[in-house]
């Protein structure tokens, strides 16, 4: 009776255990802190926008100046056409000539050849060219036939006195010189210089059409043959070949 009694009295009772309550929540552990991942991220906020801000400085910082868009020989200047202006970073340490100066450089000269495409600087222009000590520099005006094609900038050139009246001087013009570095007037075909440098030639694109336009030449001779080439070149008697040693 008492086994009986035992069992009825369990028979109500559920054999799973009871949970815990909706309300009770088991214990969550602290969350970790990483000091050095949180210093990181704000050195990187800081460094990116220090970087933005020296952009924007340096942006503010730009001068508009003058570069050179054609070459220029020594001797000569400036113009128009062979100048643009471009902005750069203003550095103290670079002599820029600012575009608002274009017009006091036209009126200074190149003191050796400028290439086109560089930025002019200061250092470039002059009262007068830096032409070698016993050298002088002599500007051609050459027609058609007068020059050889593809002439370029440092090709050795042999000048010639060809065609006009002054070899008629005396009557004996298909005599001619014999090819000294002199040849004033008379004579026939005559050396007037051997050898000399071409420091400047203007550059022609292929698409170029021929026209009376003539081709602006300045040649680098020694100061002896200076005269005689000028003489020649005014009489538009002067024509040149290309020498040995290109």
């Amino acid at each position: 009776m008492k086994i009986q009694e035992r069992t009825g009295a369990g028979a109500g009772r559920s054999a799973v255990p009871a949970g815990p309550s909706v309300g009770d929540r088991l214990p969550t552990p602290p969350r970790e802190r990483k000091p050095a991942l949180a210093a990181l991220a704000v050195l990187l906020i800081l460094v990116g926008a220090l970087g933005a801000t020296m952009l924007v400085l340096q942006a503010g910082d730009r001068i508009e100046v003058v570069k050179i868009t054609q070459e220029i020989p020594a001797g000569q200047a400036v113009t128009d056409s062979n100048t643009t202006s471009v902005m750069v970073a203003e550095d103290p340490g670079i002599n820029y000539v600012k575009w608002s100066q274009l017009d006091a450089l036209k009126k200074l000269k190149a003191v050796t050849t400028i290439p086109g495409g560089v930025v002019a600087v200061g250092e470039m222009f002059g009262e007068e060219a830096n032409v070698p000590e016993g050298k002088s520099l002599v500007g051609l005006s050459l027609k058609e036939g007068q020059y050889p094609a593809g002439l370029k900038s440092g090709a050795t050139v042999a000048a010639y006195r060809v065609g006009g009246t002054s070899r008629s001087d005396s009557g004996d013009g298909d005599t001619g010189g014999s090819g000294g570095s002199g040849g004033s007037t008379g004579g026939g075909d005559a050396v007037i210089v051997e050898k000399a440098v071409v420091d400047y030639v203007k550059e022609t694109k292929g698409d170029d059409l021929v026209s009376s336009t003539n081709l602006p030449v300045t040649l680098l001779v020694d100061d002896a043959q200076a005269a005689a080439l000028t003489q020649a070149a005014s009489n538009g008697e002067v024509a040149l070949v290309l020498v040995t040693g290109n």
